[in-house]
């Protein structure tokens, strides 16, 4: 059986998600580079296909509290930001968040709509 087109969206959803979670985990960040750091990563996942929108929130206050000081960068981490994206595939329109449960970051569709 084939997929539905709403099926198929989720699962565009997905791949975006773990490209994102998975290129992008360990990035060095700082308060000073957060914000390159968010549209860096907006920009190349909204080149992937059906992904009409990304929207990446580093949260400075986290950041600063994980900050090696010595170093004065801390790495990328779920934790540290918050993520919503808009996938659109044959007319479903599938809104994705990722939000942090019992400390790991998971990824979670918020609704799908035709």
């Amino acid at each position: 059986m084939d997929p539905t087109d709403a099926e198929q969206a989720c699962f565009e959803a997905g791949i975006k998600f773990g490209s994102l979670y998975h290129q992008f985990a360990g990035t060095p960040v700082s308060t000073d580079s957060a914000r390159s750091l968010e549209q860096a990563i907006e920009e190349a996942i909204e080149n992937q296909p059906y992904c009409e929108s990304v929207t990446v929130d580093i949260l400075d206050d986290e950041v600063e509290a994980a900050i090696d000081h010595g170093a004065g960068y801390t790495e990328l981490t779920g934790s540290l930001m918050e993520v919503s994206m808009t996938i659109a595939y044959e007319g479903q329109t599938v809104e994705t968040s990722m939000e942090m449960t019992d400390g790991y970051p998971l990824m979670a569709i918020d609704s799908v709509d035709s």
